[in-house]
């Protein structure tokens, strides 16, 4: 049984497999395709959502399946049912669950006890889809409508700057490598990568650079990434969290250290004024939402690859 859990549960070749699915089915959108014709997916989200949900649900009724919204607090998990139990009960229903919680161990439960496909669909460690439909993004612009995409990230530089401890920066540890891609990842002290990404990291062999330096992380760098600086569940550090992360708002002044021809990209939703000034907002080297439109076409690649590998 395959899953998406991490950015690593697909090969290189399979991520080029992946991206140049995405592409294709991007150019026939308005087709009547059914990839997924008679099946229906739960998706469980323990967090709201604006692009996840809507692209998810609309991934899965343009692949000709069914999408089912099951909001943790209206089903039985949110009144103390075991996660295990949880996915016993839907396996036996849907053909596959796509997921939106906190802990990547309730994810990895879902996983190994269901039968059936999971997709991570946000963790508070590891956002893959999202890195998926970045990465995309930025190769469509580097390799045009006929270049080999995953070739065109080869040997870029990202730059990611903010909370480094957190799901995106984690996501592109570990994706980058797959890539092909070099990070630099610059925030306040106590602020760099935690040990289970650094040894995630490790195991694949997997490099970034950490600084205090929002400059040096910058230097060279072909995308300018960040992030909120508050997420989901922190809402009680916010005012803290700005007086430390002030300093690696990503501004006209920071954004122009970087590469002549850089991309600038956020995950959404952006803070003006944050994280990210309104300058860099209106910047046309600003992609985000490019970045939000594909993340239907990555997701329909990735339910079609999964449903394939799945199948009996």
């Amino acid at each position: 049984m395959r899953h998406f859990l991490k950015e690593t549960d697909f090969s290189r070749a399979e991520v080029a497999e992946i991206f140049a699915l995405a592409r294709d089915l991007k150019r026939k959108r308005g087709q009547r395709l059914q990839l997924l014709a008679g099946q229906t997916w739960a998706m469980i989200f323990a967090k709201s959502s604006t692009r996840t949900r809507v692209s998810f649900e609309v991934a899965i009724h343009e692949l000709g399946g069914n999408p089912l919204f099951l909001n943790t607090n209206d089903i039985q998990i949110g009144r103390g049912e075991t996660i295990a139990d949880t996915a016993k009960v839907l396996s036996r229903f849907v053909h596959g669950l796509i997921v939106r919680t906190y802990a990547q161990s309730d994810l990895e439960q879902l996983a190994a006890h269901g039968g059936l496909p999971v997709i991570n669909a946000l963790t508070d460690y590891l956002h893959p889809c999202q890195i998926y439909a970045d990465a995309f993004t930025a190769a469509e612009h580097w390799a045009g409508p006929k270049g080999d995409l995953l070739a065109s990230l080869k040997g870029r530089k990202i730059a990611f700057l903010g909370d480094t401890r957190f799901n995106m920066a984690n996501s592109w540890i570990l994706g980058a490598s797959l890539f092909g891609m070099k990070v630099a990842l610059a925030g306040p002290k106590g602020y760099e990568p935690g040990a289970t990404v650094r040894s995630e990291a490790m195991k694949i062999g997997a490099e970034f650079d950490f600084t205090t330096d929002p400059y040096e992380a910058v230097a060279g760098a072909d995308i300018v990434y960040t992030d909120v600086w508050t997420s989901m569940g922190q809402e009680k550090e916010a005012a803290a969290r700005k007086r430390k992360l002030l300093p690696y708002q990503v501004n006209g002044k920071l954004f122009a250290a970087a590469k002549k021809d850089a991309l600038f990209m956020h995950c959404l939703p952006a803070h003006a004024g944050e994280e990210v000034t309104q300058q860099v907002l209106d910047n046309p080297r600003c992609i985000i939402f490019d970045e939000a439109e594909n993340r239907l076409h990555m997701q329909k690649a990735i339910l079609a690859v999964l449903t394939r590998s799945s199948a009996p």
